[in-house]
Order: C-alpha cells, then structure tokens, then sequence
C-alpha cells in the first residue's frame, strides 16, 4: 500500500507499529552476491511448477493461471516487535476459510532482518525458526491448493532494526536475503519470489541500483539501494527457477517504466507487478489502459495488492470493483489486501473463520465465489 500505509498504520493502530521444512542458514549478509552475469543458469532444467509462458502465468500442466488471492499482512511485523511469527493464527482451519471464498493464491511478506537474524531480532521470532515458520506456512498453503507469493517488505541498512517498509531494498542486506530466500524455495513449486514490494526511487535506481532517494532512520539518511538486476542474478545464482515479481516504481502504482527498465533474465520467467487504490495517481481504467495494458500484453501482470483506497478512508466497493473488472478483461491476476481482523476499511475479515467484514469484504468474497463457480463450470 501507498508508504506502505496499510501494513504500518493497521500495526500501529493494532500491533504496536511502526517443525519441517529446507529453511537454510543465510549467509553472512557482509559476503553476499553482488550480481553480476547470471547466463551461469541458462542452461537449468526448466521449472515444473507455476511459470511464465508468454504474457500467461501457467501450471506444471501448462494451463493458464489467474491469481485470486489475498495478502496475509503480520509476518512482516510481528517478529520484528517481538511478540510473535504473525498477526493471528496460520492454521489448517483459516487456510480453509480462504479455500472457501474461492481464494487460490496468498501473498507472504518477509522481514529481512527476521530471516536473517540480524540486528539483535528476538531469537524465537527469528533466524532458523522464523524462516521453518514461513515454510511450514508456504506448504500449508499449498496443501490446500494455493500459490504464494514471498514478498522481502520490511528492510532496513546497517544496524537499523527493519520496523517498517524503506524505500529500496539495501545492499547491507538484501542480497544475502534474496539468496537465502531463493535457495529455500528453489525445490518448491507454484511459488512466487518478489525481491521487494514498493519502492519510491526512479526507475534506473530502482534497476541498477546506488545511492538515489531511499533514506532511514531518525535523521533520514541515504543509504546504497540494491537494485532489482542483483537481486535476478542473486536468485538465480541460487538456483531458484520460478517466477519473479518485480513490482513498479512509485510504491509499485507506476508502470510507465517497466518493460524499458526490466531486469536480465535468462529464463524469462519475470512477473511484473502493480499496487492499485482507489486515490492512487494510476488507479482507474483510462489509467490502466495507458500504463499497464502494454506490459500486460508482454509479460503476466498481477495486482500483488488493491483495495478501495490506499488511505483507508473508505469501507466500499466501487473502486475496487472497476479495478477487478479491469483485471478480468485483460487476464491480469490480483491479491487484495489484507486477511487481517485490523477492524480497519483494509481488513477483509472480522474473524480468522472467515467472516466478511464490511462492503469491501463482502464485495471481494462474492467475487471470488462466483469466479470460482464459474471456473467449475467451465471444468477448470
């Protein structure tokens, strides 16, 4: 969301803002990847999962995937306040509430410094249990028939503990994140990898990477950003082969720049990515029209997050409604924001059973029902 508005002022208002699995140790963040040619990986056995195929997301079979899903905000901020791996439970039982309002995708939002265990995170929400927490979740999710999206967030450089979502990521850490991500998830199928969420630096920063707009701290200071071609290289490098979502500039509602300003990769498996709200400079068809159809016509577009309004200033359904249609027009996947009980216009739920809350809840879960009758019918 616009400065990542929803996930900081819900957690302000509600969290005190600001087993199994192959969770790997992470590197040293001080001897990570720094990019490079990342042609070492042409050659890699093709993924058997979700990939891109074209302009069309599709599954190990081939066929064409359209992502309905929803973002599930906590995982991002909970370790990092020290008291807990989310925001509410990640249980068989709510997994089963999405199932049953047609959701197949949930989007994942990682802290950098939580997976890593750096800047003196709680260790029991962080390091080796926080990353077999996301993993057991991923699989969860899974079982159940859904993709996931795995989206670095909450960043911060140096020792600045990373309380909320900076400009870019950084080149302190997010490459040895980048890498321990991909490599944790190279053997994982249906899964989506985006290197950061919004970002506010111009579009050659936001590529190559250095020092540009991005700043932290109390004093705002600039730091060295790291941009999207390093974390391609890194992840690749690691020897993860599904797809990358890399978002646009201008807290990811700006795709003016995209196709001009994409990364390099060999296995042409890049995934481009939008946020859209009501309020939003790009946020009504005419817009959409200009700007993202023509990336939609070249590679396979998702709404990684939309909702009614970017501020939270209003509970209905109007805005939404013309983005999804829109989306539907033009085969463009969406994830609304957010599975959360914040009693917020931006909480799609009032209970982890899957209670609607509100217009906007009601709204999408009808939708979502519907599209996924209608996909029964058609026997998909």
């Amino acid at each position: 969301m616009r400065a990542s508005l929803a996930s900081c002022a819900a957690a302000v208002a509600f969290a005190a803002c600001g087993g199994s699995g192959s969770a790997e140790q992470p590197p040293n963040p001080a001897h990570a990847a720094t990019g490079g040619d990342a042609a070492v990986v042409a050659k890699a056995t093709a993924h058997k999962g979700l990939h891109v195929r074209g302009n069309r997301l599709v599954d190990g079979h081939g066929r064409p995937v359209r992502l309905h899903g929803v973002n599930r905000s906590g995982t991002e901020y909970a370790c990092v306040q020290g008291w807990g791996m989310s925001d509410g439970p990640n249980t068989a039982a709510t997994v089963k509430a999405m199932v049953a309002w047609g959701v197949n995708a949930v989007r994942v939002p990682i802290n950098e410094q939580c997976w890593l265990a750096i800047n003196n995170i709680e260790p029991k929400y962080s390091g080796t249990r926080y990353r077999r927490a996301i993993t057991r979740y991923v699989k969860l999710l899974q079982r159940h028939g859904m993709y996931v999206e795995l989206s670095l967030m909450w960043a911060a450089p140096g020792e600045y503990p990373a309380t909320y979502q900076a400009g870019g990521p950084n080149r302190d850490h997010s490459p040895a994140l980048w890498r321990s991500l991909a490599r944790t998830f190279r053997n994982h199928r249906d899964v989506i990898l985006a290197p950061w969420g919004e970002t506010i630096v111009d579009a050659d920063c936001f590529l190559r990477g250095g020092v540009c707009a991005a700043t932290f701290g109390p004093n705002n200071e600039q730091y060295p950003v790291a941009g999207m071609q390093q974390a391609v290289d890194v992840m690749r490098r690691a020897g993860y082969r599904g797809p990358i979502a890399i978002p646009g500039i201008d807290y990811a509602n700006n795709l003016t720049h995209w196709l001009s300003h994409q990364p390099r990769d060999p296995l042409k498996q890049l995934v481009a990515e939008a946020h859209v709200y009501g309020g939003n400079v790009c946020a009504d068809p005419a817009c959409f029209d200009r700007t993202l159809a023509p990336v939609a016509r070249r590679v396979p577009l998702i709404f990684g997050e939309f909702g009614e309004t970017y501020d939270d200033s209003s509970c209905a359904s109007a805005n939404t409604a013309r983005m999804m249609t829109w989306a539907d027009k033009h085969n463009v996947g969406y994830m609304a924001w957010t599975w959360n009980t914040w009693d917020t216009c931006a909480s799609l739920i009032s209970d982890f059973d899957g209670t609607p809350r509100g217009e906007f809840g009601n709204y999408i879960r009808d939708r979502y029902v519907r599209t996924k009758a209608k996909a029964r019918r058609r026997g998909r």
